[in-house]
């Protein structure tokens, strides 16, 4: 037989390892008194509204008031997790107008700054409008100073200079292959002549 003590403890330690998340799209097994009925707090809620219908259509006032109870249960679990999910999403809009408001603040002190900056810059000429007006550079005189004003490219310097041609080359002779038959050079008539 077990003792109390283990029974009561595993009892706080369930409690305790219940998975903690999205509760409102969890699927739960819940055992009523008709047996057990699984889905999510909502669907749960629903199937134990209709039970407790249909028992009071059936004149059994205590099991609608027990259908009603369980259903009163995930009602409450909904309507807490509910709860924790509006804070968590006020919560993080509260970050985000935060963070939104920064970077407002950081862009304006940014444009101050460059404000400042172009306030304290001293002011720069003003430009014609009429390039006639505009201050124009000096000319040389290219005909005093023997250059003709172009400016010297790869490509002219390759026109300047004469390609150099390459020595040709002699013909390769040709070995005789192994394997061809030989071709017999004709021999004179005459052996002496040959001398």
């Amino acid at each position: 037989m077990r003792s109390s003590k283990s029974r009561s403890r595993n009892k706080n330690n369930r409690n305790n390892n219940r998975p903690s998340g999205n509760i409102v799209n969890r699927v739960f097994d819940s055992s009523g008194p008709e047996g057990k009925v699984r889905g999510t707090p909502q669907q749960i809620i629903d199937k134990y509204n209709q039970l407790a219908r249909d028992a009071q259509l059936a004149n059994d006032r205590v099991a609608a008031e027990n259908f009603q109870q369980h259903a009163e249960h995930y009602m409450r679990l909904l309507s807490v997790a509910q709860r924790e999910q509006d804070a968590k999403r006020e919560e993080q809009e509260r970050l985000n107008r935060e963070r939104q408001a920064e970077r407002d603040r950081d862009r304006q002190e940014r444009m101050e700054r460059q404000e400042r900056e172009a306030a304290n810059q001293p002011p720069q000429p003003a430009v014609p409008t009429d390039p006639a007006e505009a201050p124009q550079p000096d000319l040389i005189d290219s005909a005093a100073s023997g250059d003709n004003g172009l400016v010297e490219t790869p490509e002219a310097k390759a026109e300047e200079k004469p390609k150099q041609r390459r020595p040709r080359r002699k013909p390769a002779v040709k070995k005789p292959q192994p394997d061809a038959p030989k071709v017999e050079e004709p021999k004179p008539d005459n052996p002496e002549a040959a001398e």
